[in-house]
């Protein structure tokens, strides 16, 4: 796909949405292609279908449509108008489910939104609802609302139009590619607050589309804190990656969601890791932040610039977005007061099934493809003892993969790549079992013995402890022996706490 064109009028007191997307699309090889699949989930229907003037016959099996368009070969590129209307899958606990929301704000005025990443963007328009196909040049996003209305979408608005009496079109337009799921649209009383970044590539626009009634709030809060995030992404990712189309903000009737370059806040205006302040850390370092701020403007770099080709490696996207909250922590009240904020999530890993889904069918990973996704990236960073590196080796990442669909075994190519590091197994088990790693460990006098259990055969680590003199140790399945001169055998034997790992002393 190269581009959508997706116009929408939702129909608040009816749950209802009419629309039109007219998709500009190439052929991707150099077959002879009569027939295309866009998907489109019931009770949403497709009325008809567009193509140079005429109307195209199409056929329905299930979600799945099949159009019967021009015959064309990989030189062409086409266009295409898709029109659809009906009562979309409506989310009852957003973002989690997925589908439209029709909410109301504090005053019972409309406020409508839309959240999809699990089920995907074909729960309100017709497209392709696969993470490897982005339109490469962008969209353009228009929505017809009541005039005492707002409507806003990824981008930049790029025209306000007076429609039938009592309404408003309004058009977004977002130039970089984008996920499916990254599409969306807000409607509202809102207000807008504006400003400018100076970040690594210059002057960046930061837009805050907020309720009437919250713009108090925004100007304190939601505004300074996400100056002091951006700092600190650009700082450990590199520049942000959609200068071009801007950056925004904007209230939602659900938590969050890392809308591309319209992100979704629906937090409490306060710092903390939950809606009430909390620490799900309990470290004390998570009420430093505003967490759902940091964790979806992180989403720009990680989900939106840098998107896993298939759910079932959404560890990629999430991982690494729990490592920036680290990272912010980090760049403000120093590496320890990060780590100490890490090693307070471990206990929230469940170990319920392993990081990655299964490919090809839309599974998606267990949730520890956030906790446990970050604790690998954690300690990837711990084994390399050099803050500086891991940083770097960030940005590279960034720089190298900016704007494209990506899969862990890229990624992890990557960090084998420039670590220089053994990462394999270590990947194999943390990525891709549930098991954690047991450090089984002997004392004999000077002697120290160690293995590793409960793992892959091939398991190794390098693992950092407290012994003077040599605080590296190099396990693997294996026993090993080592002579540590000056350990007495009433000292305590320890790892790192910054290892996501078990120990058990055997003799």
């Amino acid at each position: 796909m190269l581009h959508y064109d997706l116009t929408v009028q939702p129909d608040w007191v009816n749950k209802r949405l009419n629309g039109v997307n007219t998709i500009t699309y190439g052929i991707a090889h150099n077959k002879l292609i009569s027939e295309m699949q866009i998907d489109l989930v019931f009770p949403l229907g497709i009325d008809s279908v567009i193509q140079d003037g005429k109307k195209v016959p199409f056929r329905q099996v299930g979600d799945f449509w099949y159009l019967q368009v021009n015959k064309q070969k990989q030189v062409s590129k086409k266009q295409i108008s898709i029109y659809y209307s009906g009562k979309p899958v409506e989310s009852l606990h957003a973002p989690w489910d997925g589908g439209m929301v029709w909410s109301s704000d504090s005053l019972g005025r409309p406020w409508i939104s839309v959240a999809c990443q699990y089920k995907g963007a074909s729960l309100w328009f017709p497209c392709k609802n696969h993470l490897a196909d982005e339109p490469e040049n962008g969209a353009t996003v228009s929505v017809i609302v009541p005039d005492s209305l707002m409507a806003v979408s990824n981008g930049r608005l790029m025209l306000e139009q007076k429609m039938a009496v009592g309404k408003t079109l309004y058009r977004w337009q977002v130039k970089s590619p984008i996920n499916h799921y990254g599409i969306s649209f807000y409607i509202g009383k809102y207000v807008q607050l504006s400003g400018k970044f100076k970040g690594i590539k210059g002057e960046l626009s930061t837009d805050f589309w907020v309720l009437d009634y919250n713009r108090q709030k925004a100007i304190e809060h939601l505004m300074p804190q996400t100056d002091s995030t951006l700092v600190a992404l650009e700082h450990s990712f590199g520049p942000y990656p959609f200068y071009q189309d801007g950056f925004k903000m904007v209230d939602a009737p659900y938590i969050g969601m890392e809308h591309q370059s319209a992100i979704a806040y629906g937090s409490s205006y306060r710092k903390g890791t939950n809606l009430k302040g909390g620490d799900i850390s309990n470290t004390g370092w998570g009420k430093k932040t505003d967490r759902i701020l940091v964790h979806e403007t992180a989403h720009e770099w990680f989900g939106n610039s840098i998107t896993a080709s298939d759910i079932a490696d959404r560890w990629i996207q999430e991982g690494f977005v729990g490592l920036a909250e680290e990272l912010v922590i980090a760049h403000y009240w120093g590496a320890e007061a990060g780590n100490a904020f890490m090693q307070g999530r471990f206990r929230t890993i469940e170990n319920d099934k392993p990081i990655i889904g299964r490919y090809g069918i839309n599974e998606d990973g267990g949730q520890d493809n956030y906790v446990k996704g970050w604790a690998v990236l954690h300690m990837i960073k711990t084994m390399l003892s050099d803050d500086a590196r891991f940083i770097t080796i960030l940005k590279k990442l960034n720089k190298q993969f900016y704007h494209q669909v990506t899969s862990s075994n890229a990624i992890e190519n990557y960090f084998i790549r420039e670590t220089r590091l053994q990462l394999k197994p270590f990947f194999d088990q943390y990525l891709r079992t549930t098991e954690v790693p047991v450090l089984q460990y002997a004392i004999k006098g000077n002697q120290i013995r160690y293995r590793f259990i409960n793992c892959n055969t091939d398991f190794t680590m390098p693992v950092k402890t407290n012994l003077s003199g040599r605080e590296w140790i190099y396990p693997a399945v294996s026993w090993k022996t080592s002579v540590f001169n000056g350990f007495k055998k009433d000292d305590q034997f320890e790892v790192d706490s910054n290892f996501y790992l078990k120990a058990e002393r055997v003799d």
